[in-house]
């Protein structure tokens, strides 16, 4: 019988049971970084380091989670952090204004190889909307689970998931062949 996560984060809390830690890793390493990967606008290399810190901040910090939301959710809002924190410590501006981002990606310019990649068109998306489409969308998590995780409205969420799935449905639209 496969232990639930609650099981393991008990082993942990309980026996400090590092091999049942390696197994949250193991659940949700996956999920972790491809959140980071989006975020990250797909720099491999630095959402990999986001993710390992994500993973030595929930162990440290596990005793904080309270088990209000899924195990998964209070991690992504961790991922979230780490993101937020070294973009401020790069000093980079943490979302795209709507003009800048058409100026900078006009799909004329976009190389033909990746029209029709919806990894590319996501990251085009301004961070806001990126990140609420890729928490509901590709990781599953409800409205609900992804305004917790981004610390915002549950109106702001829905609002930037709608906004973002239309101007995916645009860019994709824009990119195909006539």
């Amino acid at each position: 019988m496969e232990l639930t996560d609650a099981d393991l984060i008990a082993r942990v809390l309980g026996d400090d049971d590092q091999h049942a830690f390696g197994e949250l890793v193991r659940r949700h390493q996956s999920s972790v970084r491809g959140l980071l990967r989006q975020l990250t606008r797909t720099d491999i290399a630095l959402a990999d380091d986001l993710a390992q810190e994500t993973f030595l901040r929930a162990y440290k910090n596990i005793r904080s989670f309270r088990g209000e939301a899924q195990f998964s959710t209070w991690l992504y809002r961790i991922a979230y952090n780490c993101f937020r924190e070294d973009a401020r410590r790069r000093k980079e501006l943490v979302g795209v204004d709507d003009a800048q981002l058409q100026a900078e990606h006009d799909p004329q310019t976009v190389d033909p190889g990746l029209r029709h990649d919806l990894m590319h068109a996501l990251s085009l998306l301004p961070l806001h909307e990126r990140t609420a489409i890729v928490l509901c969308c590709q990781n599953g998590l409800s409205h609900d689970e992804a305004a917790r995780v981004l610390d915002i409205p549950l109106g702001t969420v829905k609002t930037n998931v709608l906004r973002g799935r239309e101007k995916l449905k645009r860019t994709l639209a824009a990119w195909a062949p006539n």
